[in-house]
This record gives structure tokens, C-alpha cells and sequence, in this order.
């Protein structure tokens, strides 16, 4: 009797791991909310490192679904890879308005204020993005926030 307690006890913990995981990600996308096939050719854009049809495409987005914080994080990070660095700053703010636990806007505004030399700023995103992360911490965008800080840190010396 007791392995068998076991064994339902495993798999409920495993239920409700992988369905708070599932609820976690499903945060991310809000499928009750129309998306813009401009997005979609954003990204595409962006992907290709061309900034500038992505700024097209992605401010038709921005006209068709304005309340996506998707779309004004891209929109921030093609402004800033085309060095407008007030325009980036303004979409990331949006996005994070839009969406306060954004982590792509939490990534990149940290990047951001790197560039800008403003080092306690990014720090604080970074700090953002540990509580913003599922597992604390543990998600892309915060190692590489995190990793951006440590080069900036390196060269600053």
C-alpha cells in the first residue's frame, strides 16, 4: 500500500508541476487578444536583422493592435539595433506599461540603459526580470541581461 501512495504522490506533484508551468506560459500569450499579421512579419524582419522593415511592419502592427506589448518591445529593440535610442526607450516602457512582467522588455530596456552607461538601471531590470521569471531567475532573458552586465562591468573594469 505504501509504494502505491508513493507512486500517486509523484504523479499528482508532476500534475501540478507541469500544469503551473503550462499557466505560467499560457501568461505569455493572450489568445483572447487579436494579433496583427504585422507582428508576425516583424519578427520575421527582425529575425533577418533587417530593422528597417521591421519598424514598417511593426508600426502597422502597432496601428492595428496598439494595446500589444509584443509589438512595442519589438518595436523598441528595432529602434534600438538602428541606434534611436528615444524611440527604443519609449516602446519598452509602453510594453511594460501594457504588460508589467514583459521579460523581453525587461531584457532589453536593461540592455538599453547599458548602452546609455547607466549601469543601476539595468541592474534593477535585471532585478525585475528574477521575479518576473518562473523559476526566479531561471529564463533566458535574464542570463543574458545578466551576462550583458557582467562584459559592461569587464570593460568598465
Amino acid at each position: 500500500m505504501r509504494p502505491i501512495a508513493h507512486v500517486c504522490a509523484m504523479a499528482f506533484a508532476s500534475i501540478l508541476l507541469h500544469g503551473s508551468a503550462f499557466a505560467v506560459d499560457s501568461d505569455r500569450v493572450d489568445f483572447s487578444k487579436p494579433k496583427s499579421p504585422g507582428l508576425e512579419a516583424g519578427r520575421k524582419a527582425v529575425e533577418a536583422q533587417d530593422f528597417k522593415a521591421a519598424l514598417g511592419h511593426l508600426t502597422q502592427a502597432a496601428k492595428e493592435t496598439p494595446e500589444d506589448a509584443d509589438v512595442h518591445n519589438l518595436l523598441g529593440y528595432s529602434y534600438r539595433k538602428l541606434g534611436q535610442l528615444g524611440p527604443a526607450m519609449e516602446h519598452y516602457r509602453l510594453a511594460l506599461k501594457l504588460e508589467p512582467n514583459h521579460r523581453g522588455a525587461h531584457e532589453y530596456i536593461g540592455e538599453l540603459y547599458l548602452e546609455l552607461g547607466q549601469l543601476d538601471n539595468a541592474e534593477k531590470q535585471l532585478q525585475a526580470l528574477y521575479k518576473a521569471c518562473p523559476w526566479l531567475g531561471r529564463c533566458e532573458e535574464y542570463e543574458d541581461l545578466k551576462e550583458a552586465i557582467a562584459k559592461f562591468k569587464a570593460k568598465r573594469g
